[in-house]
């Protein structure tokens, strides 16, 4: 069975147990942590860190598998989104190093997966990004090797502000560059942190490539968009994606989430859903956070069990 559960990063504020309690309370199975390195980057979402693994020790190993069997819940994924394909060299080397950080410390809580992204140069074409996207990502996947770690790419285009523009800083966006990623970098253990929200604003069908991608789906996002086909049709989709798109709760967009979850099983995953809160309708508290988990659990149970 799938197992339901969420992006911590939406709980920055929360202490490690009580992210947990959150998650026991609201039902859902497991939890996809935040793992940014302290002091990183302030962008929306972005430098919430639960487990710090520049830290992470036998003790706090053991810690953290007794919140585990204290709470009934698991940990799907450890997550940190930067950009290690960044032109600014610095930033690109920092990134690069804490994910090899992240794999040697899924290996060691024995969870086996890390979701993040594969960053780009976005003043390059995907062409001219390619071989330093090989030259920093084929050492990363043998060290996941290493590790029998299993690396999520999430397939957003960080394509959000001006300062983004215009290629966005995330190659693996579509499945004809997952195509090419896969072909030159053949490890399974490298594969998909697939999250359907991004295929729909870009207007690529959602479940056509599950099938394709089967082998390469580690974990999935349940986040829903709604298109502003008004907006869109005023600016256009060379406007920025902010000007036509607003993300939203799973049930309240344009994903059809029964069609995707029935599509999802029919490849075989049975691995972990992670609601990822991203509405903006339900950021103005700490109260609303939590009615977001609450309400997204209560959904997406219609298609995701209790074990």
């Amino acid at each position: 069975m799938m197992q339901l559960g969420f992006v911590t990063a939406i709980l920055p504020d929360l202490d490690l147990e009580t992210v947990f309690q959150t998650a026991a309370r609201y039902d859902y199975d497991c939890i996809e942590v935040m793992c940014w390195p302290q002091h990183g980057p302030t962008r929306k979402y972005a430098g919430v860190t639960h487990i710090d693994v520049t830290q992470l020790d036998v003790a706090k190993v053991v810690e953290i598998n007794g919140l585990i069997q204290k709470y009934g819940v698991t940990i799907s994924g450890l997550g940190y989104y930067p950009n290690p394909l960044s032109p600014v060299a610095e930033e690109a080397e920092l990134a690069a190093a804490h994910i090899r950080r992240l794999i040697a410390a899924s290996a060691e809580l024995g969870i086996g997966r890390i979701n993040t992204f594969i960053g780009r140069d976005w003043n390059l074409s995907v062409e001219d990004n390619w071989p330093r996207m090989l030259d920093t990502w084929g050492p990363l996947v043998e060290h996941a090797e290493q590790h029998q770690v299993r690396i999520g790419i999430e397939n957003c285009p960080m394509l959000f502000t001006k300062d983004e523009w215009p290629g966005g800083k995330n190659l693996a966006i579509s499945p004809a560059i997952w195509r090419k990623l896969f072909t030159d970098i053949p490890s399974l253990n490298l594969g998909l942190n697939y999250d359907p929200s991004h295929l729909v604003w870009q207007q690529i069908d959602y479940i056509f490539p599950l099938r394709e991608f089967a082998d390469r789906l580690v974990h999935a996002h349940a986040k829903d968009v709604r298109v502003d086909y008004h907006a869109l049709n005023d600016v256009g989709n060379f406007a920025l994606p902010t000007a036509f798109h607003v993300d939203k709760l799973p049930g309240l967009g344009q994903v059809d989430w029964g069609h995707f979850i029935a599509a999802l099983g029919d490849t075989g995953y049975r691995g972990p859903v992670c609601v990822e809160v991203e509405d903006p309708a339900y950021e103005g508290s700490l109260e609303n956070r939590m009615l977001a988990l609450k309400q997204s659990s209560h959904y997406l149970r219609n298609f995701i069990p209790k074990p």
